[in-house]
């Protein structure tokens, strides 16, 4: 959906899109490759270990190591140069082979020692980012509310408890669009943040709640997605709905196992367990050496997930993460048992409020009492989880963050003024916000554009910036962590490469910071567009430049 007819509708789509959407994804999954028609997450898909057990498990699978990308194209041996001339003949024959041929490239790098520009090309024209749009929205961010802002949400109520610890009427969730009710901060654990959260409530003397459990997501205001984003993302964890109560990234993991014997159905179960959502299984158990063929199927706008068709006995399970609807929902209906395990009595129901219910009756805390609330850690610890595993979500919270925090028109959307606000940063860093254009903070959306000479500049302008190290740090190292833990192994790159990854159907991209082997930092932008391959194929030739630039051991 455009911009111009989001902001034309108002918040009353977020209502209306839910109960439209009736599309649903069917996906074949096949043994030992994720699916052809799944569109890629942002920059890999979440493997993960299956946890032999037939109940839910407690805690977040551990990641499954990932296949690492070939550090170079086929037939192509990095060499080290001794001179810009050799450099950029090195770089041009990566990209005349063939492959290529029919894809757009962009490319700049620049010495943040001396200003030089080593190499470039088509360094000026419109690219598809991906996930590069990261850069720009974390930036912004950083230096707006810097590395210590943190996220509060808190928990209201209309009187304080009596002796009884009776709170009369309704107790309400506030939330302002905290990442970090999620297990990735809490070692796996899906239920730890709802807990600390209950308990918080609990010390406050809440024994017996009168009204209902409401939880309030009218902070952020528009639809419940980026704008722009495709309908075929949504059933995945990368195409999670934007929620101000977000809770374990608005997702839930998806465990998939055969039965003992051949014809039994299988086991389905998710993490966190919850009955929210409705599972019906139509799994089968095939007899050992069987292909495995299966389904999955959510209506979007609705919480109900179909999983179906056969894994063979032998099979150790498939795993996936996928979105639900009204995440608000789950959170508080989590919060509601961590509560009444805790022995608090809740008569009334739990129910949600968000910005659309609230048009004329905004949020008004000078009428309540704050009786419990739970801030997250750092934004400076935040972004590394954001930017590092490209975490679209987060980033979207954080755009809509900025946005309340710095909106000067109430009839822009949250997302709106944070894309205004990351204008603004961009006119301070003196980069021309007409070779930007931003439609989601993330870089799902395909409308996206930036140019390799703009990433460069924004990345520039960070090295120097009084968080330039907290910025530095949160991107993926080659060969270490993140999107680039399985890239770049074994080569001069390796440690030394910090840049973040992108990669979209037919895009991808790699830009950052390298140091040479003569010693010259070097910032770099790579970008690649319609390239109909297979996503370690689009970024070979992105990290066998990098390679190169790591190895050069001439002077700019």
């Amino acid at each position: 959906m455009d911009r111009e007819r989001a902001s034309e509708v108002g918040l009353g789509i977020k209502n209306r899109f839910r109960a439209k959407l009736a599309l649903a994804l069917i996906i074949a999954l096949f043994s030992g490759t994720a699916p052809a028609q799944t569109p890629p997450p942002q920059d890999a898909v979440r493997a993960r270990a299956v946890t032999q057990t037939q109940n839910a498990p407690q805690s977040a699978p551990v990641p499954s190591p990932m296949p690492s990308a070939p550090p170079h194209p086929a037939g192509f041996v990095p060499a080290t140069t001794r001179t810009i001339g050799e450099l950029r003949a090195a770089i041009e024959e990566i990209l005349h082979q063939p492959e290529l041929a029919p894809a757009q490239f962009a490319a700049k790098v620049v010495s943040l020692d001396t200003g030089r520009t080593l190499f470039e090309l088509n360094a000026d024209k419109f690219m598809q980012p991906a996930s590069n749009m990261k850069l720009y929205t974390i930036a912004a961010a950083l230096d707006r509310l810097g590395p210590d802002f943190r996220f509060t949400t808190s928990v209201y109520a209309q009187t304080r408890p009596d002796a009884s610890g009776k709170i009369r009427g309704d107790l309400i969730i506030y939330g302002r669009g905290d990442p970090t009710f999620a297990a990735r901060f809490y070692d796996g654990d899906y239920y730890r943040a709802i807990d600390e959260l209950a308990e918080k409530i609990v010390a406050a003397g809440v024994r017996r709640i009168e009204g209902d459990l409401i939880a309030d997501e009218s902070y952020f205001d528009g639809i419940p997605f980026g704008s722009g984003w495709e309908v075929d993302d949504l059933q995945w964890y990368y195409g999670a709905e934007i929620s101000a109560l977000t809770i374990n990234d608005n997702s839930l993991d998806l465990f998939v196992k055969p039965g003992k014997r051949a014809g039994e159905p299988g086991t389905v179960t998710t993490g966190p367990e919850t009955s929210l959502l409705k599972i019906i299984n139509r799994t089968v158990t095939a007899p050992r050496g069987a292909r495995r063929k299966l389904y999955v199927y959510r209506p979007l706008g609705e919480n109900t997930l179909e999983v179906g068709g056969a894994l063979p006995e032998d099979d150790p399970g498939y795993t996936a993460s996928v979105s639900i609807s009204h995440p608000a929902l789950l959170f508080a209906s989590l919060l509601r048992s961590a509560l009444e395990k805790r022995g608090v009595k809740i008569r009334g129901k739990t129910r949600t409020i968000d910005a659309y219910m609230r048009r004329t009756a905004p949020f008004d805390p000078s009428s309540l009492i704050e009786i419990a609330q739970r801030q997250s850690p750092p934004l400076g610890q935040i972004i590394a989880q954001t930017l590092k595993p490209s975490q679209n979500l987060y980033t979207e919270l954080i755009l809509r963050a900025l946005g309340n925090a710095t909106r000067i028109d109430p009839k822009q959307s949250s997302e709106e003024a944070g894309i205004e606000a990351v204008k603004q940063f961009l006119r301070k860093a003196g980069i021309d916000e007409d070779r930007v254009q931003m439609v989601d903070g993330s870089g799902l959306s395909r409308s996206n554009l930036v140019t390799a000479t703009t990433t460069v500049q924004l990345l520039t302008y960070m090295s120097r910036h009084r968080y330039a190290q907290v910025f530095r740090d949160a991107l993926p190292i080659a060969g270490v962590d993140g999107t680039l833990r399985n890239r770049m192994r074994g080569t001069a790159a390796e440690g030394n490469v910090r840049a973040k990854t992108g990669t979209i159907n037919n895009a991808a991209s790699l830009s950052g910071y390298v140091t040479t082997a003569a010693g010259e930092r070097l910032v770099f932008s790579l970008i690649v567009n319609n390239l109909p391959r297979e996503a370690d194929a689009r970024r070979v030739y992105l990290d066998a430049i990098a390679i190169l630039l790591a190895m050069f051991a001439g002077r700019s």
